[in-house]
């Protein structure tokens, strides 16, 4: 006997209701907000690890959108206080950037690295050992968060090398607390680790820049 048709079209309806009941709603991403302090003690403190590292472990300045541009260069074009002329196959003249760590501007992006804020050692060793390949890459170019990557001048950056801000903080004094609640802001959105003399002067920062806050979404 068939079934009428709107009892037909109900009993799918139903259906479809309770398949979407059931199917996994999509993650949300997590926003973490608190005082420089709080979010400090909110770190895991974890002895670091350096075994098996090697930077190609870290896929780097790739091209995700495919527009030609790869992660570098569209740091360059976020970070530039004069916006360049971009040419093809991404090339920049005519541009102005300021080296925030040291306060020194440029106008030619040779004279700029691309900063990993926390580098890609110093990632491995706080938790990055543990990820996939996928999530490496995906750390190594994070666009979606401007403080991950920064655009600061060469010869710093080769001194910062991967030192942590125990060892390494800007050599531009007034930018420090900036610096600090960055650091730690890439450290929770990422949920890496620090070690004991990392987490001390990151607490001692803490201290020296009250009114700081850290807000980040979690990768």
């Amino acid at each position: 006997m068939r079934r009428p048709r709107l009892l037909l079209l109900v009993s799918a309806a139903l259906a479809g209701l309770a398949g979407s009941l059931l199917a996994p709603s999509p993650a949300r991403a997590e926003t973490y907000s608190a005082s420089l302090r709080t979010a400090v003690g909110d770190l895991t403190v974890a002895a670091e690890v350096r075994t098996g590292y090697n930077r190609d472990l870290f896929p780097h300045w790739v091209d995700a959108d495919g527009d030609g541009c790869n992660a570098r260069y569209e740091v360059l074009i976020a970070e530039a206080t004069t916006a360049p002329t971009v040419s093809a196959p991404c090339a920049l003249s005519g541009g102005r950037w300021l080296s925030y760590v040291d306060n020194v501007s440029w106008t030619n992006p040779a004279d700029l690295d691309i900063d990993h804020v926390v580098a890609l050692a110093e990632a491995w060793d706080s938790g990055a050992r543990s990820w996939t390949t996928a999530k490496r890459r995906s750390y190594a170019n994070d666009l979606g968060d401007g403080r991950t990557l920064a655009a600061i001048t060469d010869d710093v950056n080769q001194a910062k090398g991967d030192r942590d801000p125990a060892s390494w903080l800007p050599p531009y004094a007034p930018v420090r607390c900036r610096y600090v609640a960055e650091w730690v802001a890439v450290k929770i959105r990422w949920r890496l680790s620090v070690d004991t003399a990392e987490r001390d002067t990151l607490a001692d920062w803490a201290d020296t820049c009250p009114s700081t806050t850290v807000t980040v979404t979690r990768a």
